[in-house]
Formats: C-alpha cells, structure tokens, sequence
C-alpha cells in the first residue's frame, strides 16, 4: 500500500489550547495566592469600610477585644498589658529586618471606646513604630 504524501498537511502546534491552559493556570495560582492571606491575631467583630484592601505583607498585630468597660490586648496572639505594650513592640521591631520598619496592624473590635483605642495608638508610637493601619472588613455596597 502506497501513501500518497503530497496530500498530507504538515504536524503543527495549535497555540489556542496552549494559551488556554496557560491562562488557567495563571488564574488558579493568582487566586491560591489570594486565599493564603494570613491574620496573626485573636478574632474580632471588625467594623465595615467601604474601601477596605486586603494587604498581604508580614506585619505585627495587635488585637484589642472589648470586654465590659475595659480592653484585652494581644501582640500577634499573645496577649500583652497596656503598660507593657511598647517594651513588646520595640522586642518585636528590633527581631524584624533592620532595613524597613514593620507595618502595625490593628485590629480593634467595633465595641471597643475611642480613649482605649488612642492609648494604643500613643504607645505603639512610643515604641518608635510610624507605619500604622487600623483593619476593617469590606462593607458589601448595593448597586
């Protein structure tokens, strides 16, 4: 049996398959990504913002839990006095890389009192630390 060659088109690669499995998997690794972002922190009923972004860098955080009329510290889950809280800070910025000053997170409940959450704020600068965000949770907006 004899085949005739001429009738034969030449192997290609189609590239239409190969960018659909290349944009697959870029989607599924950029949203695997998304979802390995970590919290430190004990949990609290964070208050709602509009423009709330999630950030993705390693910073300290500071949980403050309302309880009564008082507050529960925690510096990355361990639980701190407010007296004590800028010795721990300063221990933790001395452990982090000496070239960028850590970011500090907060995390504060929605119940917890403006005076309590300023004393927080005044120490966490006594110990040297200007990079600050308080963290909210994104508000969901009707259309």
């Amino acid at each position: 049996m004899r085949l005739d060659h001429k009738s034969l088109a030449p192997p290609r690669i189609e590239m239409l398959p190969l960018i659909d499995v290349v944009f697959l998997l870029l989607v599924f690794f950029i949203y695997a990504m998304l979802s390995m972002a970590v919290h430190h922190g004990q949990a609290v009923a964070l208050p709602q913002s509009t423009s709330a972004a999630l950030e993705a860098q390693q910073a300290i955080s500071i949980s403050i839990q309302a309880v009564d009329q008082g507050m529960i510290l925690f510096v990355d889950e361990e639980p701190v006095n407010l007296e004590l809280l800028s010795e721990r800070l300063r221990n933790k910025k001395a452990d982090k890389q000496a070239g960028q000053d850590p970011e500090v997170q907060i995390f504060a409940d929605k119940a917890v009192f403006y005076q309590q959450l300023f004393q927080v704020l005044d120490r966490v600068r006594e110990a040297g630390l200007v990079r600050i965000s308080l963290q909210t949770v994104a508000k969901a907006t009707a259309p």
